[in-house]
């Protein structure tokens, strides 16, 4: 059965374009435009899910919300592929960066980005978060230094977790030259196949 995508641009959804073209399960894409002047989803994605975001998958009967949900959902559809290996401490980093990505790296991204957006006072603010950030690029940095993946010595579902948080902090958010070893874990995965194969089926998409 082919599962269908719900995919709005330049947003999380494209990490599970990517860990389709990875697991090569069949899928369809559902491409959403955002509001050009608010940049939010559209209306259409409601009627998917209530909350009208992206990325939602439809498999068969069931729909599934929320990036990690859906990584977990994958994985274990795969048999496991892309989860993590068979030692404790494997086991234990592939879990931290699995939540990691969103429930502690993203929040002070998007606090930027709303800040960013309102004049005068939103700008000031926004420069405050900065260190917040740069503490989570620094704590990164230090942990990629030691390993080439995230959770080991092979790819895993918490790299492509990963991936837009730091996409976006390198396009919005200080990530540059001082960072080399998360510079060098974003050139491995862009340089894969599947990685570019998700480019393609997805469209445009801005922090690649």
């Amino acid at each position: 059965m082919t599962i269908i995508v719900h995919h709005l641009e330049n947003s999380r959804s494209q990490r599970i374009l990517w860990m389709l073209e990875e697991l090569g399960l069949p899928y369809e894409v559902k491409r959403y435009e955002r509001n050009p002047e608010t940049m939010l989803a559209p209306p259409e994605l409601r009627r998917v899910h209530p909350l009208g975001k992206s990325p939602v998958i439809e498999d068969g009967e069931a729909i599934v919300a929320e990036t990690g949900a859906i990584v977990e959902y994958l994985v274990e559809l795969a048999d496991g592929v892309l989860g993590p290996g068979a030692h404790r401490a494997e086991v234990l980093r592939y879990r931290f960066w699995l939540h990691y990505a969103e429930g502690s790296l993203m929040p002070p991204l998007l606090l930027k980005l709303v800040l960013g957006r309102i004049p005068l006072l939103g700008k000031r603010a926004s420069a405050r978060v900065q260190p917040m950030i740069d503490r989570h690029l620094a704590y990164i940095e230090q942990e990629l230094a030691t390993r080439p993946w995230f959770a080991g010595e092979r790819m895993t579902a918490a790299d492509i977790m990963m991936s837009f948080p730091l996409e976006a902090a390198r396009h919005r958010a200080g990530l540059d030259t001082r960072y080399p070893a998360i510079t060098a874990w974003l050139a491995r995965i862009h340089a894969r196949p599947a990685y570019q194969a998700a480019l393609a089926r997805g469209g445009p998409y801005a922090y690649a």
